[in-house]
């Protein structure tokens, strides 16, 4: 397994050893104590899956309180995902690392809490697992803009993207409640 840190800190790009032959291939999506000798020692307490079809976009969303890491991946097909660090007082505050993960590349990528996190379909369509290290609370859910010129993602789409209603209606982060961010370590 391979283990690399993106240009934001805690956000991590996974490789799993694959095992493969004529018949298929064979890997370990999730190996506790694995993942902890490589520096991800963390506690899952709900796994999800979410079907989509080709250029749905899904995010950026993020719960405050209880914030949740989520390790994620695509089962099937290919997304684009992406984290934004939205911590107050961080000194990448704003800033956006994407990836494209699929089912032929098996990465995997680790989002953080305290990151904003979304994805668009690339593929006709995608099935996405997330293991999560907080239990969804709608409560504490929120979202921000897909488009927000502040952070910039360059979502690879062609055309605009498909959003449901509460990601269309996403607020800007500029304009996000200051109070309702999670803090950075140590403030």
């Amino acid at each position: 397994m391979k283990i690399e840190p993106t240009s934001l800190p805690g956000v991590l790009l996974i490789q799993p050893d694959v095992f493969g032959d004529h018949r298929g291939y064979f890997l370990e999506s999730w190996n506790r104590r694995k993942y902890a000798e490589h520096g991800l020692d963390v506690d899952f307490l709900q796994d999800n899956l979410s079907f989509s079809k080709k250029g749905i976009l899904r995010g950026l969303h993020f719960q405050n309180p209880q914030p949740q890491g989520k390790l994620v991946q695509a089962l099937q097909g290919e997304v684009f995902d992406v984290a934004v660090d939205i911590r107050k007082g961080s000194p990448t505050f704003g800033q956006w690392f994407g990836a494209v993960l699929s089912v032929d590349n098996h990465l995997q990528l680790y989002v953080p809490e305290g990151y904003a996190h979304g994805f668009c379909v690339l593929s006709e369509t995608a099935l996405f697992a997330y293991k999560c290290t907080e239990f969804y609370n709608p409560q504490s859910e929120h979202s921000l803009r897909f488009d927000d010129p502040d952070i910039g993602i360059e979502w690879p789409l062609d055309g605009a993207p498909s959003l449901s209603a509460k990601d269309l209606n996403a607020e800007l982060l500029k304009d996000f409640p200051h109070e309702s961010l999670p803090l950075y370590p140590g403030l």
